[in-house]
C-alpha cells in the first residue's frame, strides 16, 4: 500500500481513494493541483496498484490497511474521504465499520452494485477479459480508446492515461478488485453519528444508483449533475469546477 502526504498544513484532512484498476495519480491527476491548494491530502494507492509485486488481496483487508494508516497518524479520525468509483465502497465501509472516524464521506458517482458469490465470479470472469484485451494488440488499443473518448467525452490524452492503468496493473489484481468489490456489502439506512454522507449523482448513469444512494445510507446530501460517470475527473472545467465547488461546500458544513 502506498499512502503519499502533500498539499496545505494545518487544514482539513481529505484522503483520496481511486476506482477500478487505477492508481491516485490517473484517477485524480487532473484535480490534485486544486485540491492540494485547500486541503492536506491523503492519497492512496492500494496493494496491486501501487508500483510494487504485491497483489490486490480483497476489499476488506484493503480496508483494514487504510483504517490502520488513519489510527495510526490521525488518532483514528479525519475530516474526509472521496471514493472515485469502487474507490467509494471503502469509504463506505469504513463508515459502517466504525473502526475510524469520518467527518465525510464523500462518494464519487459509483454504482454500488453487490452480489453474492456465483454471480461475482461470473461477472468478472466475463468483464475483467474485457477491461484487459485492448492491451493485446495496437488495433484492438486504437478501437478501445474511441469507445472510451465517445462515451466519457475524453480526449486522447485522458484516454491513453485511463487506458494506460489496464496495461501496468496485474490482471490478476485487477480480477481481485472487481470481484471482492461486489462481494462488499453494504446495509440499508447506515447513519453514523457526526459523519455526513454526500453523494456526487451523475445523472446520465441513471435513477436507480440514485435510489441505492437513498437505500444505503440514511438521509444522504445528494448533488446533481449532468454528466457521465465521474466525467469531472476527465480534464474538462466545466464539469470538474461545479463539482470541486461541492466538494468545498460538502466539507465546510
Amino acid at each position: 500500500m502506498e499512502f503519499k502526504e502533500f498539499g496545505k498544513a494545518d487544514v482539513k484532512t481529505l484522503m483520496l481513494l481511486p476506482g477500478t484498476a487505477c492508481d491516485y495519480q490517473t484517477n485524480f491527476g487532473s484535480v490534485l493541483d486544486a485540491l492540494a491548494q485547500k486541503y492536506h491530502l491523503i492519497c492512496v494507492n492500494y496493494d496491486g496498484f501501487d508500483g510494487s509485486d504485491l497483489i490486490f488481496p480483497d476489499m476488506i483487508t484493503v480496508t483494514g490497511k487504510i483504517e490502520q494508516y488513519i489510527k495510526e497518524n490521525f488518532d483514528g479520525r479525519i475530516d474526509g474521504a472521496i471514493g472515485s468509483s469502487l474507490g467509494s465502497s471503502f469509504v463506505g465501509q469504513m463508515i459502517q465499520r466504525q473502526n475510524v472516524h469520518l467527518d465525510h464521506g464523500i462518494f464519487g458517482s459509483p454504482d454500488l452494485d453487490q452480489s453474492g458469490k456465483f454471480s461475482a465470479w461470473l461477472q468478472s470472469k466475463l468483464m475483467v477479459p474485457l477491461l484487459t484485451s485492448f492491451t493485446k494488440g495496437e488495433k484492438k488499443k486504437a478501437k478501445t480508446r474511441e469507445k472510451i473518448k465517445s462515451f466519457f467525452e475524453m480526449n486522447d490524452e485522458t484516454a491513453d492515461k485511463f487506458m494506460a492503468c489496464f496495461e501496468k496493473f496485474s490482471p490478476k489484481s485487477i480480477k481481485n478488485e472487481y470481484y471482492t468489490d461486489l462481494l462488499t456489502w453494504l446495509q440499508d439506512d447506515i447513519h453514523v453519528e457526526h459523519t455526513k454522507v454526500h453523494f456526487i449523482y451523475a445523472n446520465k448513469m441513471g435513477e436507480k444508483y440514485l435510489k441505492r444512494y437513498k437505500k444505503y445510507f440514511h438521509d444522504p446530501e445528494i448533488r446533481e449533475f449532468d454528466m457521465q460517470h465521474e466525467q469531472w475527473l476527465f480534464g474538462e472545467e466545466k464539469y470538474a469546477i461545479p463539482v470541486l465547488k461541492a466538494i468545498d461546500e460538502f466539507m465546510e458544513g
